[in-house]
């Protein structure tokens, strides 16, 4: 399955397994601009992760040094390219991706641009490399970061800060990114790859249907009071299947068992 995914989508994205953790790397040179090819590559990545079971957690990651995505491909923007419609889940697969409720560590290992910075706040823990840094130059090249910039930012950064990166198109480098909490961790760029990994194998030890609840719940509470958010516990069935089947399930009682018998749970994923 593997050989036949980076076979397909060659000089576009490759994955790899790591138990229970599955790596997702942009690998179109130089800087893996986000042209509809990548998108729909990255698009056919995610589905993957999201439809095996095996997967619990993934990984979205740069093959190249240069940077993590530079961004939206210029050359397709300026051309008005046709090639077809972006995937479902939006540009880079993953900014409008509502049926993915599996977590993703972006593991950010150099400069994240425009559209690359956004593909990462798509992302649900950030792990970054020192020398890297977030950029937002949108408004010097005459058009707005709309895909996750402007929507997901400013609930992620004070908003003043977070306008003013978009205003400006100033730099954000890690340290500063750490700071204000915008990424979970940092380190020099040679131990990225292991403390994304360290980090996904982590995430992988939770109950399956447990990780898939708690991505679905946050985001349907995005933007709600506390009452509003405190209510849809009962709003489960309808409206938060994966949540509804965590409490109906084997695993639920499997973990506080494990828990009392003093031993690791063995999850089943029902």
């Amino acid at each position: 399955m593997i050989a036949e995914f980076n076979e397909a989508h060659r000089g576009y994205v490759e994955i790899e397994a790591f138990g229970p953790v599955l790596e997702i790397r942009m690998t179109k040179p130089k800087v893996n601009a986000i042209c509809r090819r990548l998108s729909r590559a990255l698009g056919a990545a995610l589905d993957l992760l999201q439809d095996d079971d095996g997967f619990r957690v993934g990984i979205l990651a740069s093959a190249s040094n240069r940077a993590f995505s530079a961004g939206w491909d210029f050359n397709e923007a300026i051309a008005r390219d046709g090639a077809g419609d972006p995937p479902a889940g939006g540009f880079g697969g993953i900014t409008a991706n509502w049926r993915l409720d599996k977590p993703i560590v972006a593991a950010i290992n150099a400069p994240a641009v425009g559209g690359g910075f956004e593909i990462a706040l798509a992302c649900d823990v950030l792990v970054m490399a020192d020398e890297a840094y977030f950029e937002l130059p949108e408004m010097q090249r005459g058009i707005l970061p709309d895909a996750g910039g402007l929507q997901r930012l400013p609930w992620r950064l004070p908003y003043n800060v977070a306008t003013a990166m978009v205003y400006t198109g100033r730099r954000m480098p890690a340290a500063e990114a750490k700071g204000w909490g915008l990424v979970h961790s940092t380190c020099p760029a040679a131990e990225l790859a292991g403390q994304a990994r360290e980090t996904a194998a982590a995430i992988a030890r939770g109950a399956p249907l447990a990780l898939r609840a708690m991505k679905e719940f946050l985001r349907a509470i995005d933007g709600m009071s506390v009452v509003e958010a405190m209510a849809m516990q009962h709003a489960a069935p309808g409206r938060l299947p994966a949540y509804a089947a965590m409490w109906g399930s084997r695993d639920s009682i499997e973990g506080p068992r494990a828990f009392l018998e003093r031993r690791e749970p063995r999850w089943t994923g029902t």
